[in-house]
């Protein structure tokens, strides 16, 4: 064989394999040294391919794909610095246990540590981040490396996918040609028949043994608890984690990336972050706390746990130890769908007599959503965006949550509805990098999607809107603008007058129409509420990029809030 075969058949047989193992997606930044798998990822058949020219937003927008699909998504860039832009993106992968494919051209060995151009130490590029890391070998046209290469495609697919999620990088060293044979006749056939993939991995799901659920069917029966879940993805724990709750007689102290904020639960308790920022009576207290998901968005929930020093409390997280209070007691690894439907089981027809229990807890949820339902929204208050969606979405839509102030908004000011969106954001890391490219990814899987972004966020990730223009998506990007960071008027150091505006602050004083004009987009500045609705209303109908900016005032803005939460504090209080 020639050198222009061994590489078309060795490359055409590693993504024939990513295909055959339920990936879908490519997400390519253009480069030299990654030509092989490009070209060859354009042409298969089967593989949709998006080109992003920025490698930090394609990172992000892959991300975005793969947590909207949930299904590994391949992110392909050249050697050299190209990947040190995906680290960002394969962070919060990491930290969101998103499944993500990273692969990297690099350099053949002879042209490394000796002054090549475009040569980087690429080896383990992401630390420890990745779940899995390989150097491949250099293309070869022996049956040993025809198994190698699918073998490795997968593994690839497989580890990035098993619980818990996370992305996998597979660094490719090329040596010259480059180009491959798209006419080779075996490009995607080298392998087995009837597109069985090479290694076939069923799901595994980790689960509890039917003593270990009796135990803890036993410990919960007749205490006084909630259950918290945290962020999470399981569409379906939300009907099981009620069911357990009615069982049990504990109150559900959702958070708003739960998917289980549903108007249809009584025992839901949506505005737990308002009212435990106050003084907690004791009668609140549980004496357990059975938490699914990662930590709550909730900073005064995390607080109010580290009271909790007797309560026993148990963490069901498939994705591993996330428990920054230390409080934890128990911790399982294992399925939480399994584990709620095996213990509710093991506990009905038990008598909890949690009437008085439950009854405190929903009476305080009601006198705080009737406090915070009843903001003066004269001015362009940046809670009450929240409040505008709540009612004007729709089950089949998708609400994209920016970092900082949105997120905390979104907790407290978003009311549940009879058929709420699809509600995501980036909490792994927390970042406000890459918030509009995940968005825009996560877009794909909706007819139509909104993201509620600051105005901070919005100017970091801007390269981010070219593949809305390209491709025509459609997104309705609402930039909350204080002109600055707002969130840190919230923070001590706004108390420290001197440089606050200058490190803190950070006014931009960017006029955002200019960027819309750049990308295609329509726009809107709204000075009221009737204008916001009507520039909402009119984004659903138009294809493509929308941006409607939300102009805000920080000190305004923080006055209000204080003004929301401290009637808040009052009601926890036992005040009228």
């Amino acid at each position: 064989m020639t050198d222009n075969e061994i590489l078309s058949s060795y490359v055409g047989s590693f993504v024939d394999e990513l295909v055959r193992s339920g990936v879908k997606q490519a997400v390519i930044s253009p480069g030299s040294r990654s030509t092989p798998i490009a070209m060859i990822m354009a042409e298969h058949p089967s593989l949709n391919v998006w080109v992003h020219v920025d490698e930090r937003s394609a990172g992000f927008f892959a991300l975005g794909i793969a947590k909207a699909q949930k299904e590994p998504v391949a992110v392909l860039c050249s050697s050299g610095t190209a990947g040190a832009n995906y680290y960002p993106a394969v962070i919060e992968a990491a930290q969101s246990k998103v499944p993500l494919i990273v692969l990297t051209a690099d350099r053949p060995h002879e042209l490394r540590d000796n002054g090549a151009p475009q040569a980087i130490n690429q080896i383990n590029l992401f630390g420890d981040y990745p779940k899995w890391f390989m150097e491949m070998s250099l293309p070869d046209s022996s049956s040993d490396l025809t198994r190698y290469i699918r073998t490795a495609a997968s593994r690839a697919s497989s580890v990035s996918s098993d619980a818990p999620a996370g992305p996998v990088h597979l660094n490719f060293p090329f040596r010259d040609p480059l180009i491959p044979d798209l006419s080779y006749p075996s490009l995607f056939s080298n392998g087995r028949e009837e597109n069985e993939p090479w290694v076939s991995v069923p799901e595994q799901v980790r689960v509890l043994k039917e003593e270990g659920i009796q135990q803890y069917a036993d410990r919960l029966a007749g205490q006084k608890g909630i259950i918290v879940v945290g962020p999470q993805e399981n569409e379906e724990l939300a009907s099981s984690v009620f069911s357990l709750a009615n069982a049990l007689g504990y109150p559900v102290l959702a958070d708003p990336l739960s998917n289980c904020r549903r108007t249809d639960e009584p025992l839901l308790v949506e505005s737990y972050d308002a009212f435990l920022r106050g003084e907690v009576k004791p009668d609140l207290y549980p004496d357990v706390i059975l938490r699914f998901g990662a930590m709550p968005v909730s900073k005064a929930y995390m607080l109010f746990v580290k009271q909790l020093r007797d309560a026993r409390s148990i963490v069901v997280d498939e994705a591993g130890w996330r428990d920054p209070t230390l409080f934890s007691t128990d911790m399982l690894t294992v399925s939480p769908v399994q584990f709620t439907d095996a213990l509710h089981s093991a506990v009905q027809g038990v008598n909890h007599n949690n009437s008085q229990w439950i009854e405190k807890w929903q009476e305080m949820n009601a006198k705080t959503l009737d406090v915070l339902t009843s903001v003066d929204t004269e001015e362009l208050f940046e809670g009450h965006v929240f409040s505008e969606l709540s009612g004007m979405m729709r089950s089949d839509e998708l609400l994209f949550v920016g970092n900082s102030m949105p997120i905390r908004d979104l907790d407290n000011f978003f009311y549940p509805v009879d058929h709420p969106p699809k509600v995501m954001g980036n909490r792994g890391a927390n970042g406000i990098d890459g918030i509009v490219s995940t968005a825009l990814g996560a877009s794909t899987a909706f007819p139509f999607s909104v993201l509620v972004i600051g105005d901070l966020s919005f100017y970091h990730d801007m390269n981010g809107l070219l593949l809305a223009k390209l491709h025509q998506l459609n997104l309705t990007v609402i930039v909350v603008n204080n002109d600055g960071g707002g969130i840190f008027s919230f923070l001590p150091q706004r108390e420290q007058e001197t440089h606050f505006e200058q490190l803190f602050g950070t006014p931009l004083g960017l006029d955002y129409e200019h960027v819309a004009s750049l990308y295609g987009a329509r726009f809107d500045r709204v000075t009221n509420w009737e204008d916001f609705r009507s520039a909402f209303i009119t984004s659903r109908k138009v294809k493509g990029l929308s941006i409607i900016e939300v102009p805000t005032n920080r000190n305004t803005n923080l006055s209000l809030h204080k003004e929301v939460f401290a009637k808040v504090k009052h009601i926890a209080k036992g005040v009228s």
